[in-house]
């Protein structure tokens, strides 16, 4: 075992983790393309793209070129009455991609704080309106928006991973999915009841990633946008695991043709290489904080907002989006997890098999009288060369875009191979 590891991991405190029963991670080494290098000689082949980030694959020449022009003229400097090329540039480029009058972008570093400035956001949008009772957040069953204490307060306090905090958190009021007439009536109800008093509709526009990779179709968010607009609510897009393609269009609400007013970008944006995230405001949002009034102002500031390196890569890895066939190699993809996870929907202990775009779900029912050994599963996974790690019921798939149809297919092979085998074990 090489040193760095035997004299570091005693002083590492992992996420999401158990220190006291769960096995040790794996190291990694290096990485290129769909594959991972391990300290003991290993590889494996990438089904998870890094929570969803590395979406060129890893180690992308554009990208790294990108980055090490910026290293040698400005690795950073505060974005405060100081601007630069990258940024701005950037900022320029979003705009453009984006739908509609999505204009304005405040840089931050990571997803679970561009969800927190666009609660700043739409609290005193109405706020400097005159209004600021309007300050209550409608969030939505199996819903994920980060670990921070505002964005906890959206997450699904049954399903998700904060319940331990309840009590402790803004109150902020959940819905279910309108996903049918039933549902629309007790959402527009739900709107008209607290228009008064509600700031926004935060949405994980198609699918709701972290509480589960549930899927609702464009129609749904077609009519949660229009609920909002008739209600004079906000609407915010959570497009941090959605956007840059992962569903098929560069951003999910392309689908349903919405606009909402404001999105949160973050994940893939740099292609997996360094921290940034957006949060991008529609023309009106923005007019709202023009004043003679300093305390109309947005009040957040990160210190590493902006940073150049960052923003270097974004711009290459939006460069990669023109130059190089993403959305093409996305309805590939889409179109084999179809084709080769179905035959997971037979097998005992599978409850459904869900697929939009690069993303490939296959929830799981408990076994009787217990809950899934995630350890064993993620273990199982790694020992037949690939990395996966399941989290809650729910084993998925979302690999590189660049990933090749033979990668793909040892992928879905070790699904329905590890699954096969614990279907045998109920």
């Amino acid at each position: 075992m090489s040193d760095w590891l035997t004299a570091g991991l005693p002083h590492i405190w992992l996420p999401y983790t158990q220190m006291a029963t769960a096995p040790a991670p794996l190291a990694v080494v290096a990485t290129q393309g769909a594959r991972i290098r391990l300290a003991d000689g290993r590889e494996l082949i990438d089904g998870l793209s890094s929570w969803w980030t590395a979406c060129h694959g890893y180690n992308h020449p554009h990208i790294r070129a990108a980055v090490e022009a910026q290293l040698a003229a400005l690795p950073h400097v505060m974005f405060a009455g100081l601007v630069h090329e990258p940024a701005l540039r950037l900022a320029q480029r979003l705009a453009a991609l984006l739908p509609g009058d999505l204009e304005r972008v405040f840089f931050t570093e990571s997803g679970s704080v561009a969800v927190e400035v666009a609660l700043k956001m739409a609290i005193q949008y109405w706020r400097n309106q005159g209004q600021a009772e309007k300050k209550r957040i409608v969030y939505f069953r199996h819903a994920y928006h980060g670990d921070t204490f505002a964005t906890m307060a959206l997450c699904d306090p049954e399903e998700g991973m904060h319940a331990l905090f309840a009590g402790t958190m803004p109150d902020q009021l959940m819905a279910e999915l309108p996903s049918d007439d039933t549902m629309r009536r007790a959402f527009d109800l739900l709107l008209a009841t607290h228009a008064g008093r509600l700031a926004a509709v935060i949405v994980e526009p198609l699918v709701q990633g972290a509480g589960g990779m549930k899927m609702h179709d464009a129609a749904t968010l077609a009519f949660i946008a229009e609920a909002c607009a008739r209600h004079k609510v906000l609407l915010i897009a959570d497009e941090i695991m959605t956007g840059f393609g992962r569903t098929g269009r560069m951003f999910a609400c392309e689908e349903a043709g919405v606009i909402p007013d404001i999105v949160c970008l973050s994940k893939a944006l740099t292609g997996g290489t360094l921290p940034l995230a957006a949060t991008v405001a529609r023309r009106h949002v923005f007019e709202a904080f023009l004043s003679d009034d300093p305390a109309a102002a947005l009040m957040h500031g990160p210190t590493y907002m902006a940073n150049p390196l960052a923003c270097a890569a974004a711009n290459a890895s939006l460069d990669l989006f023109e130059s190089e066939p993403r959305l093409a190699q996305v309805a590939a993809i889409e179109a084999q997890l179809r084709n080769e996870l179905a035959p997971c929907r037979n097998l005992a202990g599978v409850a459904d098999v869900r697929i939009k775009g690069a993303i490939g779900a296959v929830e799981l029912g408990c076994q009787p009288g217990g809950s899934i050994d995630l350890n064993a599963l993620r273990l199982r996974f790694a020992e037949l060369g690939v990395w996966l790690r399941p989290f809650g019921n729910v084993v998925y798939l979302m690999p590189p875009f660049i990933i090749d149809a033979e990668d793909l297919a040892t992928l879905t092979a070790t699904v329905r191979q590890v699954l096969t085998e614990r279907a045998r074990q109920l």
